[in-house]
């Protein structure tokens, strides 16, 4: 409990400062570029351009899902991965990344995983407008579906910030760590549905178990908003497997975080 405390305590204080961080990573990331952050949401927009024609006029290999066109079924799975692969790696490197925070000043740590997260979450926003405006142009307009994107990035936002707060606390202690996270980014992003559709399997337990993979269920809840129609609580058995997972997420950064934290200064 002083553990929780601590971060909350630490977040409430130095509010204004994880805002301005966030804002500085993105800077900082695209610094030396005329575009500046522009390129955060210039590569993921050509990237869709050419799945988009390639499963258009190209290969062909993606049939229609719920009646929309592979290509768009594809796209808000896709914008979700986006995110979640960047605070699959980066997230594991905060700490090491920002090790002058950590040594040289007066700065609580629990943090740095935060601002980086907002940082991701501000480009994805306008990713998602971009998507958004996709559908539009294709002739499928907003409805009330939509009203729950808001949750699911949210949902998103929450987890994949504690498995940042974790997944830093181990890397700042081994680089080994993050290699390990590269290593399996790949494999996780083909086991999670980004690219086939997981309602699709036949076989009822294994499609529950895949949902024990918070990516997959994002990924599924962005195209329950745009593709499948379907409200957050019409599948609860889903949601309260993500949900556990959250609280088993949260439960390991806070345990690394009272673990590790006096010990993360001297090593970096």
């Amino acid at each position: 409990m002083e553990a929780i405390k601590t971060i909350i305590t630490e977040h409430i204080e130095w509010k204004n400062q994880i805002f301005k961080l966030a804002k500085a990573d993105i800077i900082k990331t695209y610094s030396g570029a005329a575009l500046g952050w522009i390129w955060a949401l210039v590569r993921p927009t050509i990237l869709i351009f050419v799945l988009w024609f390639a499963f258009t006029y190209g290969l062909r290999g993606g049939g229609p899902v719920e009646g929309y066109p592979f290509a768009l079924w594809m796209i808000p799975g896709f914008m979700a991965w986006f995110f979640m692969s960047d605070m699959l790696t980066q997230g594991s490197n905060s700490m090491r990344k920002y090790r002058y925070l950590v040594t040289k000043m007066k700065f609580p740590i629990s943090t740095i995983p935060t601002f980086i997260g907002l940082s991701k979450l501000l480009v994805h926003l306008c990713l998602m407008v971009i998507v958004c405006l996709i559908f539009i142009c294709m002739g499928y307009f907003p409805d009330l579906y939509w009203l729950q994107l808001p949750l699911y990035i949210l949902l998103m936002f929450v987890f994949f910030t504690g498995w940042a707060l974790f997944a830093s606390m181990l890397g700042a202690m081994s680089n080994d760590f993050i290699n390990l996270v590269k290593s399996i980014n790949t494999a996780i992003f083909w086991l999670s549905g980004i690219m086939w559709d997981v309602n699709s399997i036949g076989i009822p337990w294994l499609q529950t178990l895949l949902y024990f993979n918070p990516v997959t269920y994002i990924a599924t809840g962005y195209r329950n908003c745009f593709i499948y129609k379907t409200w957050i609580w019409e599948e609860p058995t889903q949601f309260l497997i993500f949900l556990g997972m959250l609280i088993v997420m949260w439960l390991l950064a806070i345990w690394s975080y009272k673990k590790l934290i006096k010990e993360i200064p001297d090593v970096l």
